[in-house]
């Protein structure tokens, strides 16, 4: 069997797992890059769910102890989930999604291996790896709120509150940002002006982090403080978008995230699943600075002319509790469009006059109930679209 038909049936087997492989210029190239042949025909045999080490080297006539270090080391490169319960070890093949853009950045390396990976996996995603997720509004990414905004915090719901979903941990991991370490080592791409060490995993998922050299384990105290910075620089808090068995906390940009990326780019519907909260304005107290406008990632904010707020006189405390005169000079307001804003509580959480406060949403959307549920409905609308696409096509 020739190198080229090793990788296709690859690619064939990339194609039966949840994410869709489309064809594109750079598939071919991209799967090169990051596969040797040897590996590609050792992974192509590969059960879509884990399977324990025993089951696996029989399928492969393969001793387990060789196999096992096989795969030990294709865990390493993130191109495998590794897993131990009890005695049993059990592997999976990781997915085109999982592969692209998570795991194949999360260490942060520049070796040449990862500087040739990165560029075909940004051009791919422009030129169809992501299109399937406008079929979709169960983003893999939900906003999680910022909490100090929330007007009345009796009304937020566990799924959103981060004290909550902390409780819920008890191993806590950071990896680099997979999304702006592609485009900061993408010699076409412009560097990202934010930090890289901000991605937050728990559970099962940080754990074979860890365990592969993937990420660093660090304390509940830690994370805190990781979304804390993140808040002051307007990142936008990314959680998995599942109620129970939550893994990842995302702090994300809107120049690289691909969530934010396909709602300006590939001009999708939408970017991240909303939070169930939206920003309200107070025109009363706003001073028209502008800094919610700027910081907003969804463009959900602007400044409206108000003549009469010209050279008012707002008077709020500052941090050491000494009152402050804060003047508007620009006769301008703040107005928010409730289509655009996703509920993130960016734009609120620097405002100096707390006129922006985030009040819940007439109409809740719950997410899935658990990461099961949420692959079977994505799915499910993977298939709907991919149908009505083709129906299109046809006429």
């Amino acid at each position: 069997m020739s190198e080229q038909e090793v990788y296709q049936r690859f690619i064939d087997r990339l194609r039966q797992t949840w994410w869709g492989v489309p064809d594109a210029d750079e598939l071919m190239p991209l799967v090169m890059a990051t596969y040797t042949p040897e590996e590609a025909s050792l992974l192509t045999g590969m059960p879509p769910s884990a399977s324990n080490l025993e089951e696996l080297a029989e399928m492969k006539q393969m001793t387990p102890a060789d196999l096992g270090r096989r795969l030990d080391a294709l865990a390493k490169k993130g191109l495998v989930f590794r897993t131990v319960k009890g005695k049993a070890v059990r592997y999976r093949l990781n997915d085109s999604f999982f592969v692209y853009y998570r795991s194949t950045f999360w260490h942060g390396r520049t070796d040449e291996r990862t500087k040739a990976i990165a560029p075909l996996v940004n051009q791919y995603y422009y030129h169809g790896f992501f299109d399937q997720s406008n079929y979709t509004r169960r983003k893999g990414l939900r906003v999680m709120p910022i909490q100090e905004v929330i007007k009345d915090t009796r009304q937020i719901l566990p799924y959103e509150e981060v004290i909550k979903v902390l409780d819920s941990q008890d191993y806590f991991t950071v990896s680099i940002c997979p999304c702006r370490h592609r485009k900061n080592i993408d010699p076409d791409s412009p560097d990202c002006k934010y930090p890289t060490e901000t991605c937050l995993h728990f559970g099962r998922l940080g754990h074979y982090i860890v365990e592969n050299g993937l990420g660093r384990e660090i304390t509940r105290q830690d994370t805190e403080e990781i979304l804390r910075q993140c808040a002051e620089l307007g990142l936008v808090h990314g959680v998995s978008n599942h109620q129970e068995g939550v893994d990842t906390i995302c702090n994300c940009c809107r120049c690289c995230c691909v969530f934010f990326e396909a709602f300006y780019k590939l001009k999708h519907s939408m970017s991240l699943s909303p939070s169930s909260y939206l920003s309200r304005t107070n025109p009363e107290i706003c001073i028209g600075c502008g800094l919610c406008v700027r910081r907003c990632p969804m463009g959900a904010m602007r400044l409206e002319d108000a003549p009469e707020a010209k050279n008012r006189i707002t008077i709020v405390e500052d941090k050491s509790g000494k009152k402050v005169e804060l003047k508007n000079k620009t006769g301008k307001v703040a107005v928010v469009n409730p289509d655009l804003c996703i509920g993130c509580g960016v734009c609120a959480y620097k405002c100096s006059t707390q006129s922006l406060v985030l009040e819940q949403r007439k109409v809740i959307e719950h997410p899935p109930k658990d990461a099961r549920e949420y692959t079977r409905l994505v799915m499910a609308d993977f298939a709907a679209g991919r149908a009505q696409q083709e129906q299109r096509s046809t006429k």
